[in-house]
């Protein structure tokens, strides 16, 4: 799924474009810019769980920073877990990498997706990074303050 060179699969207010996504080998990351991140979308019947990032005041999905040395299979499980204490009952299935275009210095940069079904719900505590988590029923229109881009990924994991 590529959009043409100047238009963007999905935007954000910010100036933050989804430029393309390719699926195929976790084990073939696209090597023209970094990896940094991972992101997870974790699902419980037809509802994708979401994050509220207090510092973007936005819904979103899960994930994060891959740190050195680790593999963003296991960042994804290690930020959906520090930011929602929630587990996949299964191991996560790889999506597919997200390539961006990030505001304000045009920078691209890759992300990692992974989906799975939740384990079993827990409960949730706000931390210094998420003030709340909320499962989305995907039949609904998406919650007031959503990424559109963290809901084109979402679209993708189904």
């Amino acid at each position: 799924m590529d959009a043409s060179a100047d238009e963007p699969l999905a935007a954000d207010s910010r100036g933050n474009s989804l430029m393309s996504f390719v699926s195929g080998s976790e084990g073939e990351p696209p090597q023209d810019a970094p990896l940094s991140a991972a992101l997870v979308a974790l699902w419980q019947a037809d509802r994708v769980l979401m994050v509220f990032d207090r510092h973007r005041r936005s819904w979103e999905l899960p994930g994060g920073k891959i740190e050195y040395g680790e593999s963003p299979r296991r960042a994804a499980v290690r930020e959906l877990a520090e930011e929602t204490g929630q587990q996949a009952a299964e191991e996560l299935r790889f999506i597919g990498y997200a390539r961006f275009v990030l505001a304000p210095d045009r920078r691209t940069e890759y992300v990692a997706l992974y989906a799975g079904p939740c384990a079993e719900t827990r409960p949730f505590e706000p931390n210094e990074e998420i003030a709340a988590v909320r499962w989305w029923d995907l039949r609904e229109p998406p919650p007031v303050c959503t990424q559109p881009l963290d809901a084109y990924l979402v679209a993708l994991t189904r």
